[in-house]
């Protein structure tokens, strides 16, 4: 099968910043997390799909080799051509600095602190189009 482009899993722009990348991978990881879909074995691939995404494009290397030559530039780095094939999901959120344990109660702490607005509302708390 095809690799998805990076940017297309993540639902970002290529101008997006560092920032952008990071919180749509968060979001994406938090909706695919397996703890969240059990046995859903095609949200444990997109999981994956997303944690790949974000490893190439929120380093500035990787993301400039990706942005030249696509999914061929990633081929033997160690990253992005490789995948995460044969990795567990605690191998993974290990990659990216998370226990997997307790990701969720990081996110949770992190929204009860208000460091993470409801999907309806933009950054400045003002309830979107979509919520009315």
């Amino acid at each position: 099968m095809a690799k998805r482009d990076y940017y297309v899993v993540l639902e970002v722009s290529k101008t997006a910043s560092a920032d952008d990348i990071k919180k749509a991978y968060r979001k994406k990881a938090i909706e695919f997390h397996p703890d969240k879909n059990p046995g859903d074995k095609a949200a444990e691939e997109k999981f994956k799909e997303a944690a790949e995404a974000y490893e190439v494009l929120s380093d500035a290397d990787k993301k400039a080799r990706y942005d030249r030559f696509g999914h061929a530039g990633m081929e033997g780095m160690g990253g992005g051509g490789g995948g995460f094939d044969g990795m567990s999901m605690d191998d993974i959120l290990r990659r990216f600095g998370f226990d997997s344990d307790d990701i969720f109660s990081e996110f949770l702490a992190a929204a009860a602190a208000g460091a993470v607005a409801p999907a309806d509302q933009e950054e400045s708390g003002v309830p979107t189009c979509a919520s009315r």
